[in-house]
């Protein structure tokens, strides 16, 4: 067993599952819906979590190139688009590849804020690094954002129930690309034992009005409601 990691409870740990530029910027090649409103949530859970102390699982998705025989066209390895939004990042993290080794440092979660952890699928449980990492953790409450509700998302959350661990869902930080499968994800979460929230509940109100790294023309201007709540009377 990770020792270090089951030898301390911690009351929470936030898991971010696929925040990568592929899934979240309009120049993606698989963007999720409504990315703006979804990355300025992302963007204030990513704050409230430092400022907090929490510690940070990052699962990213990773294909071989289209030479190794890649089915998808988007998070391909050395890729832009395979890359984590910056603000998703933390100064002292560690990476670790999809290779399926299971080793892990000693005090792995007391010495970095942040472990990134790449899988070659959607499931992060068909990986034996993150199947290990998630089911020996000992933590309170894994709070999960990210992409896709109805794929890795989904996964996430019903393995880490089926381990008997709580889990929090913060479902407007929590991207899709197709509403009715990612409505029948969220119930299916829920009735499985899933807390549902929301970013204002969990991290409170923020001032952020743009999502600070795309450069789509959803994302870089303002609604009317918007530009008129920030222009003086």
């Amino acid at each position: 067993m990770i020792r270090q990691l089951v030898k301390t409870r911690r009351r929470q740990v936030v898991i971010d599952v696929s925040t990568q530029k592929d899934f979240f910027l309009g120049s993606g090649k698989a963007c999720i819906r409504n990315h703006r409103r979804v990355l300025m949530n992302i963007r204030r859970i990513m704050a409230w979590t430092r400022h907090n102390n929490i510690p940070i699982i990052s699962t990213c998705q990773v294909y071989p190139n289209n030479n190794g025989g890649s089915v998808t066209d988007y998070c391909i390895d050395g890729t832009e688009g395979q890359k984590k939004i910056p603000y998703t990042l933390v100064g002292h993290r560690i990476s670790f590849p999809a290779d399926g080794d299971t080793y892990f440092p000693h005090d792995i979660l007391k010495n970095y804020s942040q472990i990134i952890l790449h899988k070659r699928c959607i499931d992060p449980f068909d990986e034996p690094r993150i199947e290990r990492l998630l089911s020996e953790l000992n933590a309170g409450t894994f709070i999960l954002v990210g992409a896709n509700a109805e794929g890795s998302v989904l996964a996430t959350a019903l393995g880490l129930l089926q381990r008997g661990k709580k889990v929090t869902a913060v479902i407007d930080a929590i991207g899709s690309q197709n509403n009715k499968d990612a409505d029948l994800a969220i119930r299916k979460m829920q009735a499985k034992g899933t807390l549902l929230t929301n970013t204002r509940n969990l991290a409170g109100a923020s001032h952020l009005r743009k999502v600070g790294i795309c450069h789509c023309e959803l994302c870089t201007s303002y609604s009317p409601k918007e530009f008129s709540a920030l222009t003086p009377n």
